[in-house]
């Protein structure tokens, strides 16, 4: 429940927004935000506020959850095999993975691993700790896969703004996490230089919900949130975009790569605010 609005009817509202174009992405929020404050320097597009699955931008989260109970110790441990029954909706997952990995290909079930061994009451404690979007772990409506699927086209949601506020709290030290949390955390995500910047940041696509709270697989949201820094100043992002149909590059990728090409000169124009 969103300010008195069922969630489901939330998601619905805004998988109804027009698109820019049949063919291709719209947009649905770009926002930038001072990392110091999380004071919001530009927002742009219809769907900043509004909530929706984050989808495997909660990697973040749960690898600080990971580092934070001693369940991962560093960049390459620990090291899981993939096992029959693992979600293998990608051949990258079949393998061998430790958190860089982990977070590199976006391996689900090594996600569903970390959440196992956290169990449903740390799970929980941790996210309302975190004061994530609406913090609903109940999962998928009738069934009890809250711990290993909340995340994933169900119950839990956040928007573009909660998701730069997340970070921000994050990054001063504010979650109720280690400081070895929060840097092994912020270790794995690197992504690298972009014009003078160093970016860090996680993918995610994931469905809205229709009236029953089943997915709707036809129209896929991409998300790209991080943060860049540069000399000693950080400035968080979240980009969320939707797809028309689905198409051969996810919508993540693609959501990652538009607001990389344009990071730079975004940044300039926003470092003296």
């Amino acid at each position: 429940m969103v300010a008195g609005f069922p969630l489901a009817g939330l998601l619905a509202a805004l998988f109804t927004l027009p698109l820019a174009s049949r063919a291709g992405a719209e947009t649905l929020c770009t926002l930038f935000a001072d990392a110091a404050t999380s004071t919001v320097l530009s927002e742009e597009g219809p769907g900043c506020a509004a909530r929706v699955t984050p989808a495997s931008t909660f990697k973040i989260p749960i690898a600080l959850m990971g580092y934070d109970a001693g369940i991962l110790t560093d960049a390459h441990a620990p090291v899981w095999s993939f096992k029959p029954g693992y979600a293998s909706w990608r051949e990258e997952w079949k393998r061998d993975t430790d958190p860089t990995y982990w977070m590199k290909e976006s391996v689900v079930w090594y996600s569903q691993e970390i959440t196992r061994r956290l169990g449903m009451k740390r799970f929980n404690a941790y996210v309302t700790g975190f004061g994530y979007g609406n913090a609903d772990v109940a999962g998928t409506r009738g069934k009890d896969d809250g711990l290993t699927r909340s995340w994933l086209s169900t119950s839990l949601a956040i928007s573009p703004r909660e998701q730069a506020a997340f970070l921000g709290r994050m990054l001063r030290g504010e979650l109720p996490v280690s400081p070895h949390a929060v840097a092994m955390t912020a270790a794995i995500i690197r992504y690298g230089e972009v014009g003078g910047w160093t970016v860090h940041g996680k993918t995610g696509m994931g469905f809205a919900l229709d009236a029953k709270g089943a997915p709707v697989r036809g129209q896929p949201y991409g998300w790209y949130v991080g943060w860049a820094s540069r000399n000693g100043r950080s400035i968080l992002f979240a980009q969320l975009d939707r797809d028309a149909t689905r198409q051969e590059t996810p919508t993540s990728v693609r959501a990652r790569d538009a607001l990389l090409a344009e990071l730079p000169a975004r940044l300039e124009k926003l470092a003296g605010k």
